[in-house]
This record gives structure tokens, C-alpha cells and sequence, in this order.
């Protein structure tokens, strides 16, 4: 299955909440269709007086799932591999896959603030505006440890871009993130715990789901 290129907005209208997919868009009423009370998308999803059908328990694990992927761009093979990898550490396995989701390259640059959206940080990095440990890294979905640090490269065009976003929505990085605004630089301190992450799902549904 390839990467959806389709409107963001829709994904947020099927999950019935925001994922906040298009970054500071998402914060005003007034372009959000979910604050503006859209239907489900769908010839179906808005028709007046038609009960909606009870969710099955496999089909609200389903929808745990698709949010959490959606919410951070990740398409279902690699979603199945994380959560496979997670399987096979110790601990419990809903936790370890969401610390493994949040580790990303990608989700760490958002939450550095270097791009309005985690969609944009894909892009960020893969145009190999982003160094790991003084290196040149373009794979988004490459997972940090603690110790790393992560870069804006020195170049006009990288720093201008990372700067920009930063001072047009100035972010709070989580305590798991140690940062240098003026140096554009960021360092994983520790591993997030599930409170920090404060995932918009249920995540011991998605481990039901696959332990089917």
C-alpha cells in the first residue's frame, strides 16, 4: 500500500478528531472541519436520520490503530514492523511501540519545532536537511536512541527553513528532548515514558488487535 497523498483533512474527519495534520491550520476554528462539525467522508457519512451501524470490538481496535498511524504518517507495513520489534523487547508492548513511534527522526524534528507538521518533517529530513550525530541522515523513520543528537546541517537554505518555522509557532520541547535553539540542535536525553507521550489512543487495543 502506498503513502496517502490525499487531502489531510479527510483523515481527520473519518477518525472523528483532530490529528493536527496540517500544522498551525489545525489550530484555527474556522478552517478545521472538525471544529466546524463535518460529517464523516463518505456519500454516506452525513445523511440525515441514518443510524450508524454498532461498532464491532475488532472494528474499534481498528480504528485505534489507523488513528495512531495516521497521526504520525507511517504506512501499515512499517507499523506492523514496530510493532514486532516491540513484541520482542521486554516490557509491556503497548508502551515500547508507542516510545518506538516517538523516537522517529521525523516525529523528533517536529517536536523540535524545525516543521509545522509531521508531514513536513518527513519532507525535511528526506531532502537531507538533518544531521544524526554530525551525519547526514534522510531516513525518516530511523529510530534515535538516547544520546543522539540531531541537527539543522550548516547550510543557508537547511537553516533558513528550520529557523523560519521556529519562530513562526515557537515550541516547547518534551523533557525527554534537550535543545539549542540558537544552534538548532537537539539531543535525546531519554526515553519518553507513555505519560510524555500522551498518545490519542487506547494503544493496549492496537496490541489486542494483533495479538488476534
Amino acid at each position: 500500500m502506498g503513502r496517502y497523498t490525499g487531502p489531510a483533512c479527510r483523515l481527520c474527519r473519518r477518525e472523528g478528531m483532530k490529528l493536527f495534520l496540517k500544522g498551525a491550520r489545525c489550530h484555527r476554528g474556522d478552517k478545521c472541519p472538525v471544529d466546524q462539525g463535518h460529517p464523516f467522508p463518505g456519500m454516506h457519512g452525513g445523511r440525515a436520520g441514518r443510524a450508524r451501524k454498532k461498532t464491532s470490538d475488532y472494528g474499534m481496535q481498528l480504528r485505534e490503530k489507523q488513528r495512531l498511524r495516521r497521526q504520525y504518517g507511517i504506512q501499515e507495513g512499517q507499523f506492523s514492523r514496530i510493532f514486532e520489534e516491540a513484541f520482542r523487547r521486554p516490557g509491556v508492548t503497548g508502551e515500547t511501540m508507542l516510545q518506538l513511534i516517538e523516537l522517529r527522526l521525523d516525529n523528533v524534528a517536529y517536536r523540535l519545532g524545525w516543521a509545522p507538521s509531521r508531514r513536513a518533517a518527513r519532507q525535511l529530513v528526506l531532502h537531507g536537511h538533518v544531521a544524526v550525530n554530525k551525519r547526514a541522515c534522510s531516513v525518516p523513520s530511523r529510530t534515535l536512541k538516547p544520546g543522539d543528537t540531531v541537527t539543522v546541517r550548516e547550510r543557508p537554505r537547511s537553516r533558513d527553513m528550520a529557523a523560519k518555522n521556529t519562530e513562526a509557532a515557537p515550541v516547547q520541547p518534551p523533557a525527554w528532548l534537550g535543545y539549542d535553539l540558537k544552534n538548532l540542535r537537539g539531543e535525546v536525553l531519554s526515553v519518553p515514558t507513555r505519560e510524555q507521550i500522551a498518545p490519542v489512543v487506547n494503544e493496549q487495543s492496537i496490541v489486542e488487535l494483533y495479538s488476534r
